[in-house]
């Protein structure tokens, strides 16, 4: 029996391997990208805690477009694997999908700029104060434009992850948060010989930050040897329609569940908005915290949906169970860790992003401080959706998803924030709270669709 146990053993720590190897550089490259957004959050901060409110309002509305437009593309990344787990050396197949997930890029981009042109009046409508409206839509007008390019990079990301070779779009993230911190620092306060311009700085620099990112992976795709032979630009204007519609028809969804995700978050800050500009700015160091940890459990969903969809290719079901358990097990692993961090020492946390030293502070700490400790209570339902969303992904299975997160995140989620925030009088930590019964729901129901899938022999092939 122990000799029967041996393969099974060496296939489960294969997967083991092969999934770190896959996801470390995958989360590496989103807490790149978290810091660059966390950099401009902590270089506002020190200007005043207001500008830190006006500028986390405008992150977070142009955060909402970008996340959904970072699904819609990520559609390439299981349509790329199960090309590949089906003939793992395929060419045509694997450049017409990246091709026609940039032509959706584009088409994307054009009605989220029309929409981000009224940051303003959008903030407005949604109760803001009319000058946080205006400083966040300072910010915003530069920093919309950024958006197509860094889709386009996340597209060619997406491209080289599937192929298992993540450590490219590493080095370029790694190389785009140093270039961010030094423009936007300079962009911000005046400093190089670079005018002090405030919000329209930290908007301008980003953006010049993710053009460099793309710019940089064309480079790497167009001259590396292992990928140029893809030609991933050549005849990039020849139509693919029907890999277009199913770019989009898998694409959609995946960017719906996604923005509900966010948007539930961004939600949070318009309620915090009518709370107070101290609990806007709490929440915008807490959020902070909160996405840097949840990279990890975002990266080995990426993972995992490269893994999976590589076995799915292959119709091997037993692989498909074992890259889906593995990627989960790793995920909510490592949220139960951060939940304990969080609870030992969040004053420590807080104190990074404001000076603890300067009364003026104080508040927002406090309330910052409050926030972490019930963030750090659905650190791991947290982990267990994006990972469970993952999975499915890596199936195809994009639709009954997004009907979990609607339900889970915008009924179970917002209904509990508004009751415990107004009626209960729990304010920002009953908003903090909605959002962890959100998370908990989406993740019963995500884990429970895989089980289900896995019941009845996970796919119909």
């Amino acid at each position: 029996m122990h000799a029967a146990l041996q393969p099974e053993r060496h296939l489960w720590r294969d997967e083991i391997r092969a999934t770190v190897s896959l996801a470390v550089p995958l989360v590496l490259t989103n807490v790149a990208q978290a810091l660059i957004h966390a950099t401009d959050v902590i270089l506002l901060g020190w200007l005043s805690a207001r500008t830190l409110a006006a500028g986390t309002l405008g992150i977070n509305l142009y955060t909402a477009f970008l996340i959904f437009g970072l699904g819609f593309v990520s559609a390439a990344s299981p349509m790329i694997a199960r090309e590949l787990g089906r003939k793992a050396h395929s060419v045509r197949d694997v450049r017409r999908t990246v091709r026609q997930t940039m032509w959706a890029t584009l088409a994307a981009a054009v009605p989220i700029w029309i929409i981000l042109a009224y940051t303003e009046t959008i903030l407005i409508a949604f109760g803001q104060e009319p000058e946080l409206a205006r400083n966040a839509a300072t910010l915003v007008g530069p920093l919309k434009w950024g958006l197509l390019p860094f889709l386009l990079y996340v597209v060619l990301r997406n491209f080289l992850a599937a192929l298992e070779q993540p450590k490219w779009s590493l080095l370029v993230g790694t190389a785009a948060v140093c270039l961010n911190a030094i423009v936007n620092y300079g962009l911000i306060f005046g400093k190089f010989g670079l005018p002090a311009l405030g919000l329209f700085g930290a908007g301008l620099g980003s953006s010049l930050s993710n053009l460099f990112m793309f710019v940089s992976m064309v480079l790497v795709v167009s001259l590396h040897p292992r990928f140029r032979r893809y030609r991933l630009f050549g005849n990039f204007w020849r139509a693919d329609w029907p890999r277009f519609r199913e770019v989009c028809a898998l694409g959609l969804p995946i960017g719906i569940t996604m923005a509900l995700e966010v948007t539930i978050f961004n939600a949070a800050v318009f309620l915090m908005g009518l709370i107070g500009a101290s609990s806007i700015a709490a929440h915008a160091i807490a959020i902070q915290i909160a996405a840097l940890t949840f990279m990890v459990p975002l990266g080995l969903a990426q993972a995992v949906t490269v893994r999976v969809g590589l076995a799915y290719g292959r119709k091997d079901k037993d692989g498909i169970a074992r890259a889906g358990w593995t990627s989960f097990a790793l995920g909510v692993g490592f949220m139960t860790l951060t939940g304990i961090v969080m609870i030992a020492i969040p004053e420590t946390l807080a104190s990074a992003f404001l000076d603890a030293s300067d009364p003026a502070n104080r508040e927002v700490i406090r309330l910052a401080v409050s926030f972490l400790i019930v963030a750090a209570l659905f650190q791991i339902v947290d982990g267990a959706q994006v990972v469970g969303a993952g999975m499915l992904r890596g199936l195809h299975d994009t639709k009954v998803p997004m009907i979990y997160a609607a339900l889970g995140y915008w009924v179970v989620g917002l209904g509990t924030a508004i009751a415990l925030a107004f009626w209960a009088g729990w304010e920002g930590v009953g908003i903090w709270t909605g959002l962890a019964a959100g998370l908990a729901a989406v993740s019963v129901l995500m884990v429970g669709r895989w089980m289900r899938r896995e019941k009845i022999g996970l796919v119909g092939w």
